[in-house]
């Protein structure tokens, strides 16, 4: 192609320079929300000490209202929106971006909220395998009419990484397990507080124990298609997101405003901590 439009970002080859913008990133972390990506990018400019003011980041996707990103040192921080759809679009042109820049070396983070299977709210799960419905490590695409199956195994030495960081850091609860990727926040996770609702209390625990014992420890909308895409591209990735409720214990998230934030804020801790190790900013 003359010219490779990233169009939900508002970029292009031709009226941007990708390499000077983004050639010294190392570190992309990406999640749901644009307010939160907002607030992690201003969270690890305080991190890494950088000049300038934080609430001064600017938003190198302003013009579209798809998606946000921002850009902190050597780390971009990227809204995907919610589902496999949304992600996905923007897993396509951030590597793009990725490759246009001549970026090496770069890990991926998903950092995000879930449903916790057998978990005390406020664990964070680093994923060891994204799962899908049939608690299988694999994501479903169609392509051209036919269904094509790519393995979803993260690196596990980014995953351990994580782990030993976890257990530097104080009032972080962290385990590895699986996360299992669907796509519907409702009946899709066996919720019975939807519009609409075609089982029984007792089917729901019944799934939910078989997901347990199939390792599963959290429910998401992301990990599937976020695995499948890096490892299909050769990127390093984890997941790393916060469970806000035990799912056996309810549907409903019942934790006041003030600790659901604090819970939100231990990913990015997390991942911050990883990222200064990396940089040679802590020991």
């Amino acid at each position: 192609m003359e010219e490779d439009i990233l169009y939900h970002f508002s970029l292009s080859t031709k009226t941007h320079n990708l390499p000077e913008m983004f050639g010294d990133i190392k570190f992309v972390c990406v999640g749901g929300s644009a307010n939160r990506m907002k607030a992690f990018a201003q969270f690890m400019h305080h991190e890494l000490k950088l000049p300038g003011i934080p609430e001064d980041i600017r938003d190198i996707c302003e013009g579209t209202d798809r998606y946000c990103m921002y850009k902190v040192g050597p780390v971009l921080s990227i809204s995907h929106g919610m589902g496999v759809p949304s992600i996905s679009i923007m897993l396509h042109e951030l590597i793009k971006l990725l490759h246009h820049a001549q970026c090496r070396d770069v890990v991926l983070f998903r950092l995000g909220t879930s449903g916790g299977v057998g978990l005390a709210p406020g664990t964070v799960v680093i994923t060891d395998k994204a799962v899908d419905y049939s608690f299988l490590p694999q994501f479903e695409q169609v392509v051209l009419g036919k269904v094509i199956t790519r393995s979803t195994e993260l690196d596990e030495g980014v995953a351990s990484e994580l782990l030993q960081c976890s257990s530097e850091l104080q009032n972080l609860p962290t385990v590895i397990g699986n996360t299992m990727c669907t796509h519907d926040f409702y009946e899709g996770q066996g919720r019975l507080d939807g519009a609409l609702c075609s089982f029984s209390h007792e089917e729901k625990l019944e799934y939910l124990r078989k997901a347990y014992e199939a390792g599963v420890r959290n429910i998401e909308m992301e990990s599937t298609v976020f695995a499948a895409m890096c490892r299909v591209c050769g990127l390093k990735a984890a997941v790393v997101c916060v469970a806000l409720l035990n799912r056996f214990d309810g549907d409903q998230i019942t934790s006041s405003h003030d600790v659901l934030v604090e819970y939100q804020q231990r990913p990015q801790v997390l991942v911050s901590h990883f990222i200064k190790k990396r940089l040679g900013l802590v020991a």
